[in-house]
Parts: C-alpha cells; structure tokens; sequence
C-alpha cells in the first residue's frame, strides 16, 4: 500500500509555514495520541502517520529532499528512529501538550492559585477597609514539614522507574512515557509504616488560614486583588500559588454609583423650588451638607456637588455627588394655605 502525501496527511497546502505546520501538528497529536484513544489501532497507526509526516516537513532538509524527489528522496529518514522516545524527539511540542514528559515530572512546580469571593458594602468600597479573610487551602503539613516521612524515615528511589517518575513502553516503532503505577509519579520509594501519621505521605494538609488584606478606596465590581504566595502549597519544595480576592459591591437603598460619581435624591417643597433656598443633602457613611436650591429648579434637575463621590482607585481626587430634585407637592393645605395658592392662581403664574 502507498504512502499517503505527507502535505495530505497533515491538511496543509505545500507553501505552510513552520509556525502553521507546528501548530497543525499539535492539534492532530491531541487527536490522536496513544494515551488519549486507549485499544484504537486505527488512531494509534493515523498518530505514527502524522509524526512521520510532521518530522520530516519540519526539517528543512529532509523537506527539501521530500518536496523534490517525494517519498522516495526520503532514505527512511522520515520516520523517527525506532529506538528513539517520541517525547525527547518532539520535546518541544509534547512538554506542552502533555505537561513535559518524564524529564519534569519531578521538578519543583508552583501551587495553583485561589479565588475568593468578597461582597463589601458600596460605603466599604468608598472608604476602604481592611479585611481578615479565612482562606481553606492545601499546605505542606506542618509535622514532617512536607518531606511525608516520619522523623528519622528515609525514602529510596523507586526501583521500577529509577526515580524518574516515569515508565516508557513501546508501541511499534515509538516509544511512550507513562506515570510509574508503582510510585504514582514521584519516583520515590517509601515503606508505608514511614509515612507521616498526620498527612499519610502527602506531605500537604487542609488548612483554614487567616489572611489580612485592606481594601483601597475606590474599588468597585470585579477589581481583582491579588496577594502573593496565599494560594495553594508547591509540588516537591515549589513556590506556593497566589490569592486572588474578587470584589462585589452591593447595591445601596439611597445611593447609586456610575464610575466614580455617586447619584441620590434630594426631596424639597414647591416655595423652595420656585422662590430657591437650601435643602439638607443625604452624604453616603451619614450626614447631610445644606446645598443651594436655586429659584425655579425643576423637578429632576441635577445638583452637582463637587468633589463628593467616590475617591479615584488609581490617582487622586474623587468623583462628584449629584443630587437629583425632587418637588413634593402637599397633599392637605390649610384654609388659609389654599387661599394663597388659588390667589396666587389668579395672578396666572
């Protein structure tokens, strides 16, 4: 049976680029990998087929050699030595796809990063305050100090990987990197009465820590907070993970935030809106300040006091406060209230 094109087999026009060819590839050895269709002959043979295909149109040479004199030009140089790990020979790719192969495994690697959820009040969120949050993580056990051992225990090296974490089996022409069943990926060996009593060898436990940030002025929906090293514990001594607080700001009954300005109600009665005045304005945390009503102010209006919103999260200054008018008309009068109203009427105001 012939060989299919090595352009055909992996979708591209003859012209791809090596970012292009590199990428295609990737996407095809997700697709189909070994690990990834377990008992599939089909997709482990069309897996060979792609890797064949993308080392040698990702070798200059060998693609020049392809592109002029086809398969034949080749010499069997486009096809992976059978003895070779398919992880060494595309080290680059597979360390990205699948987390780097056996020569990481046992590297130092970060803990994962936390989120925390964290509603304030919008006077909280002006102000700024600070805050002591209780954050449930994993973190190396205090007893053993995250070694997993007893005081005294030792631990060897796992004698079915030889410490590497990994096992290598082959599967025609390639070899493939799997996690040791023995060790579980650790690549040590350690007799179960030496682990320590308290995390059974983990090295890691559960925890409720308490962490103390302070919220700035300012904040508002969706600022992120991040507080390094709070997070999650390092695999074999890496740094741990950061803590990532996430605000909410609730609404509020009498005030409503638009950026760093601050809108609210002012109620006055009808001699104040139509002759002017001073009307007592509400301040969010309490209080009020008097404001100037002038003459004529119509029902809606906006009164603009400066310099009396929100502080600005990134520089200084704060937004301003409006004030929206309100005209609250009497329900009852007096008798002689409603004379002056109906002699006023007649004047035809």
């Amino acid at each position: 049976m012939s060989k299919r094109d090595y352009y055909e087999v992996l979708g591209v026009d003859r012209d791809v680029g090596a970012k292009d060819l590199k990428k295609v590839f990737r996407r095809l050895a997700m697709k189909y990998h070994p690990d990834r269709n377990p008992d599939d002959p089909a997709a482990e043979e069309s897996f060979k087929e792609v890797a064949e295909a993308y080392d040698a149109l990702s070798d200059p040479d060998k693609r020049a050699r392809y592109d002029r004199f086809g398969h034949a030009g080749m010499g069997g140089a486009g096809r992976p030595p059978p003895s070779e790990d398919i992880f060494s020979h595309f080290g680059d790719i597979f360390g990205d796809i699948f987390g780097g192969g056996r020569r990481s495994r046992n590297r130092p690697t970060r803990g994962s990063d936390l989120r925390y959820d964290l509603e304030l009040s919008l006077e909280e969120a002006v102000s700024g305050v600070p805050h002591e949050l209780v954050i449930p993580r994993v973190a190396s056990c205090g007893t053993c100090e995250g070694r997993g051992l007893k005081d005294g225990a030792q631990q060897s090296t796992c004698g079915q990987c030889n410490g590497s974490g990994q096992v290598s089996r082959a599967q025609g022409p390639f070899m493939f990197s799997m996690t040791c069943s023995r060790c579980q990926g650790s690549g040590r060996s350690v007799r179960e009465e030496d682990n320590c009593n308290d995390c059974g060898g983990s090295g890691k436990e559960r925890i409720e820590r308490k962490v103390k940030i302070t919220v700035p002025p300012g904040v508002d929906t969706g600022t992120r907070m991040r507080v390094s090293g709070e997070g999650e514990a390092g695999e074999r001594g890496g740094p741990a993970g950061d803590l990532y607080v996430v605000l909410t700001v609730n609404p509020h009954p009498n005030f409503e935030r638009d950026g760093d300005d601050l809108h609210t109600e002012v109620e006055i009665d009808v001699v104040t809106a139509t002759l002017g005045g001073k009307a007592d304005v509400g301040l969010l945390g309490g209080g009020t300040e008097k404001v100037k009503m002038p003459a004529g102010v119509q029902p809606d209006e906006r009164i603009r006091m400066r310099g009396k919103g929100v502080p600005h999260l990134n520089g200084s200054g704060r937004g301003d406060l409006y004030a929206h008018v309100r005209v609250r008309i009497p329900k009852k009068l007096s008798r002689e209230q409603r004379k002056l109203f109906e002699r006023l009427a007649s004047t035809g105001i």
